[in-house]
């Protein structure tokens, strides 16, 4: 097919090509920012609202009055005072330590299962106890478990009762702590 287009032609039309295309684009973009501040309007409306009320508020709290030094220190004298008595009312209170349940479990042998372990406060004794049930393979091994924990120094006695030792596998055992 014969281009019957003289090149002079063809050169204006792609001139006007991407003059249209420049244009277009500009408008486009121009358009696009219309909208954009249009959309962005309210925005800026209520963010400037916020920004007034804030201000304000800020100012009147710059001019109300400081409190007193003397209130201050008498409302901090009325804290304090109230957290020394919640510490003094945790004083008394027994708690098992971590070491004292990272020992036990460091002490158990693998045939040995702990089922439970807790504490009592015992006034006949004077002292806190620690329990510990679970189930032994064998009395030998129950009998091992005790005579290591008789060895530690954290603890002061260790009570089994001989009942513990009545069936000959598949023990349920209690041993009874007192903590140094």
């Amino acid at each position: 097919m014969i281009n019957l287009i003289p090149n002079e032609e063809k050169k204006i039309k792609v001139k006007d090509f991407y003059f249209r295309f420049f244009v277009l684009s500009i408008l486009a973009i121009a358009v696009s920012f219309c909208v954009a501040s249009i959309v962005l309007i309210p925005s800026y409306y209520v963010s400037s609202i916020k920004k007034d009320l804030i201000t304000e508020k800020l100012f009147t709290l710059k001019n109300t009055p400081s409190p007193n030094a003397q209130e201050t220190n008498s409302t901090l004298n009325l804290f304090n005072a109230q957290l020394s008595l919640v510490e003094n009312a945790q004083k008394d209170k027994f708690i098992i330590t971590e070491k004292v349940v990272n020992e036990i479990i460091l002490k158990k042998m693998p045939d040995i299962r702990i089922t439970g372990i807790s504490y009592e406060k015992n006034s006949e004794i004077g002292g806190k106890i620690v329990n510990v049930r679970g189930i032994a393979r064998s009395r030998e091994r129950l009998l091992l478990f005790r005579n290591i924990l008789e060895g530690d120094t954290l603890f002061k006695k260790i009570d089994l009762p001989i009942s513990n030792f009545v069936k000959g596998s598949n023990i349920s055992f209690s041993i009874s702590l007192i903590p140094s």
